[in-house]
């Protein structure tokens, strides 16, 4: 089980990504996925196609949803897999959570402005697929297209982040209802990329009790946001708390992500992958 390719996270232009659904699944066979799940942000609108297309490529196919939750005062994001996403309790949690993101663009719009760089939500609209869904990732992908940065890794240095001109912080789901949402929709809710967040030692001892006890599952140990190092790190942390494990790139693009679907390594031996437990 732990030796099958499964890429369980990555984005498609229904969230912040720049392919399609049917065109993420073709890489994905392409490279060798076996077990594959699209997890736009707070969104379930890609699911249809993502498994038709999975489907007819000959791909196990596993729904999926990344929901961003406010959780001491950082943004946190909770996977979904195996989630029905027709489910009315999760489309309007999932609804409720995207609301606002407008007005938070235009803030973030207003800011770039004090320093001189003008139009950026006209231009950040230009990145968009979903306007529910405009993010930091369409304001960052306009100030590489304006020449501002060279990259988007160059733009989440020295912008949009706090701090940093451009941030404007903004309260998502609570982790609570995230939870509830996944689980009710018969998912397995999985913290994701758990190396990215800045908490102390004992926020994280925190977060992993309180996830448990609301219901949560699992955790990334895999990921494209991972050094080899936060494997082993993670790897003991879902051991430690009886997690089940899960392994995803995190696509969003072939300009701009570090690992392409499928070209992750495997999930270490000891631990139960959660595609075990998925139908």
């Amino acid at each position: 089980m732990n030796t099958l390719n499964a890429d369980l996270h990555c984005h498609s232009v229904v969230s912040d990504g720049t392919l399609t659904p049917e065109a993420l699944a073709l890489r994905a066979q392409e490279n060798g996925v076996q077990i594959w799940a699209l997890t736009d942000h707070d969104e379930v609108g890609g699911q249809s196609r993502a498994r038709t297309a999975a489907q007819d490529l000959g791909m196990r196919y596993i729904s999926g949803v990344e929901i961003s939750v406010s959780w001491a005062n950082q943004t946190l994001h909770i996977v979904g897999l195996g989630i029905d996403e027709n489910n009315p309790q999760l489309i309007q949690g999932l609804y409720d959570t995207r609301n606002g993101r407008t007005n938070r663009a235009k803030a973030i719009s207003a800011e770039l402005e004090k320093i001189g760089i003008q139009n950026a939500y006209a231009g950040a609209l230009r990145f968009v697929g979903n306007p529910e869904l405009i993010s930091r990732t369409h304001f960052a992908r306009h100030l590489v297209e304006s020449g501002v940065c060279a990259s988007t890794e160059e733009v989440f240095q020295n912008y949009l982040v706090a701090g940093k001109p451009g941030f404007v912080d903004h309260v998502w789901a609570n982790l609570a209802d995230a939870i509830q949402w996944i689980t009710g929709a018969g998912g397995i809710a999985i913290i994701a990329h758990p190396g990215r967040y800045r908490y102390s030692d004992l926020q994280k001892e925190e977060l992993y009790a309180q996830f448990k006890d609301l219901g949560g599952k699992g955790i990334e140990v895999v990921t494209g946001s991972h050094t080899p190092e936060e494997y082993a790190i993670f790897a003991k942390v879902a051991q430690r708390y009886g997690f089940l494990a899960s392994r995803g790139s995190d696509f969003h693009s072939p300009d701009e992500s570090d690992i392409d679907l499928g070209c992750l390594p495997n999930l270490p031996a000891p631990l139960r992958p959660v595609w075990s437990e998925l139908q």
